[in-house]
């Protein structure tokens, strides 16, 4: 499923546990971890101080890159490292796509509430600019990241980025032998009481219905036997979080359609939010451009 897994390293709080469950993934996998760091030519004293403060920053990367390494050894997991210069974001991007990674782990410190999301983090600008799946991990004290998934959830609305999504979450859950439950969100908040309002709601849960039904058939040709079905009414964000919680979920595999270029990215998708705010980790697939 995967050969080389790229994971962008800074030292921070919470980037240790997602360097563990890539660990586990790379053992599973039989996978190379490559621990990347960035030092971030965008920060204002690099920009202004020029080279004595870029040899700082590289230095500084070479030492968070050892301690990385350090861990990885004693995991007894298969890693090389890599120390450049850039803007973070892209840079990690354009490092993936160059060597042709499988998968990019990061970590993300969400917080509870979706009110509270924050937009414009690195870990969110890499979700919508990556053509490899992102994995991300929400990094909370009192929380534990679950390897191997047993049952992953792939949403679902039937649009083409749902579905090419979910070709890479079915071919991990049938690696995984995972249960996958497939979820439609009939998001009928914004509708009214009136009549064209009903009918339109009828509309959206049939369309649903058909989306889950496709996604269940494809399982099947791929192998996958367990598989449950939910078709939900509600916020989306909020339906897939509390269809996490009842249902035991250990990981989310959905799709993105983020264009490159940050001023063509509808900022808010379901994809980030649920990227930051899932308790599990969340991998995301973009579709195209």
């Amino acid at each position: 499923m995967y050969e080389d897994i790229l994971l962008p390293f800074d030292g921070s709080d919470g980037v240790a546990e997602a360097l563990h469950h890539a660990a586990e993934i790379a053992h599973w996998a039989d996978a190379t971890i490559h621990v990347l760091f960035v030092a971030d030519t965008t920060r204002d004293s690099v920009t202004v101080v020029e080279t004595q403060v870029v040899d700082a920053l590289v230095q500084e990367g070479e030492s968070v890159v050892e301690e990385a390494e350090k861990t990885l050894d004693t995991l007894g997991v298969n890693y090389d490292s890599d120390v450049v210069q850039g803007n973070p974001a892209p840079t990690v991007v354009e490092y993936a796509e160059r060597y042709d990674y499988d998968l990019i782990v990061m970590p993300t410190h969400g917080r509870e509430g979706v009110s509270r999301y924050l937009i414009g983090s690195v870990t969110e600008k890499v979700i919508r600019l990556s053509s490899v799946p992102v994995l991300t991990a929400r990094m909370q004290p009192d929380e534990q990241l679950v390897f191997p998934y047993e049952n992953i959830l792939l949403p679902t609305d039937g649009s083409a980025s749902a579905v090419h999504a979910a070709e890479h979450g079915l071919s991990l859950a049938a690696a995984l032998d995972a249960t996958v439950h497939v979820l439609s969100v009939v998001d009928d908040t914004s509708l009214g009481l009136d009549v064209r309002s009903t009918i339109l709601g009828g509309e959206s849960e049939q369309a649903g219905a058909d989306a889950v039904d496709d996604l269940v058939s494809e399982a099947e040709t791929r192998g996958v036997s367990n598989t449950v079905r939910h078709v939900e009414h509600g916020s989306p964000i909020e339906v897939i979080l509390d269809t996490i919680e009842s249902n035991d979920i250990h990981a989310v595999v959905m799709g993105t359609t983020g264009r490159r270029g940050s001023d063509r990215i509808l900022l808010g998708s379901v994809a980030e939010k649920t990227a930051r705010s899932a308790p599990v980790p969340v991998i995301t697939v973009r579709h195209g451009e």
